[in-house]
């Protein structure tokens, strides 16, 4: 007999209580449930089930090898929907909740371009900087930056690293001088990226087996926009420490210029998100591999 058929009669015998209603559930007689059970017990040279004229019951060797047959059982469903996925495609509604500039800028075109290539997935994707519960939002997936904080039956993959970068326009260095080093970064004004009204946190430098150098340079200029604060740089009003990704191209232009060209940028990570599921849906493994193949080269 096959060993897994076995098992599922197993499981639902015990489960329902009884070899008749497992018969009836499985559209088998209740002597071939009898069989599939005694099968196992040949096999293994242990009983599972006391058997009375009245009653059953499970051995202690049968509770564990009931929990130990239900986990085998997920896994082979499992086996079989990842197969069953390779023959088809992704379809249905995917969610994604990213923050504002890094999903608009570099994630959402990534996910525009899967849709494209398969018509039968939907997109619902919003743009929001605060944290997002996965579970109450009804989100599949979700996209953060920085440091992860550990969360219960969430699932977490890195997809790309952001480089962060000082940076000025000519203009300002013309009237102000280039910092060298770190240590000149405290002479200059700069331009700092704040949220909900506080500082987010200060500017980090990584150290080689150390935690990163935090440096709060002087600013009289605070704003909660990555792309203002690369703006007002452009303009000459200060420093700036963004992602590179943010400014390559007003650095291509000619508008800013990366400073500090020998002192290795801070990296910050970005992560796929996702609640922990026995079988992950199609369409966000398709979601995840496909950022994790296309965004670090959107951070070069």
């Amino acid at each position: 007999m096959d060993r897994l058929t076995s098992m599922a009669v197993f499981v639902k015998t015990v489960d329902l209580g009884s070899f008749a209603a497992a018969a009836a559930t499985l559209d088998l007689s209740g002597p071939m449930v009898g069989k599939h059970v005694r099968f196992l017990e040949e096999r293994l040279g242990v009983r599972l089930i006391n058997r009375t004229t009245r009653r059953q019951s499970l051995t202690d060797f049968g509770r564990a090898y009931y929990e130990r047959c239900r986990t085998v059982l997920a896994e082979a469903e499992a086996a079989d929907a990842l197969a069953a996925d390779q023959l088809s495609e992704p379809r249905g509604k995917l969610r994604v909740i990213m923050p504002v500039h890094f999903g608009r800028r570099c994630v959402a075109p990534i996910l525009l371009e899967l849709a494209q290539q398969y018509p039968a997935l939907e997109l619902d994707l919003s743009f929001s900087d605060p944290l997002a519960d996965l579970a109450e939002d009804g989100c599949d997936l979700a996209i953060r930056t920085g440091n992860l904080e550990d969360q219960a039956g969430v699932m977490a993959r890195r997809i790309a690293r952001q480089r962060m970068v000082v940076c000025a326009s000519p203009s300002y260095l013309d009237m102000h001088g280039w910092p060298r080093q770190i240590e000149d970064l405290g002479r200059h004004q700069a331009i700092i990226y704040r949220r909900s009204g506080r500082v987010v946190q200060p500017w980090l430098f990584p150290r080689n087996g150390q935690p990163a150098l935090e440096v709060m340079p002087v600013s009289r200029l605070r704003l909660d926009d990555l792309d203002a604060i690369a703006d007002v740089a452009a303009a000459g009003m200060g420093l700036a420490w963004l992602p590179y990704w943010l400014v390559r191209e007003r650095i291509q232009a000619g508008a800013l210029v990366v400073l500090l060209p020998d002192q290795p940028g801070f990296l910050y990570d970005a992560y796929a998100l996702w609640l922990q599921t026995p079988h992950l849906p199609l369409k966000v493994r398709l979601a995840v591999d496909a950022l994790a193949t296309a965004l670090p080269r959107l951070m070069t």
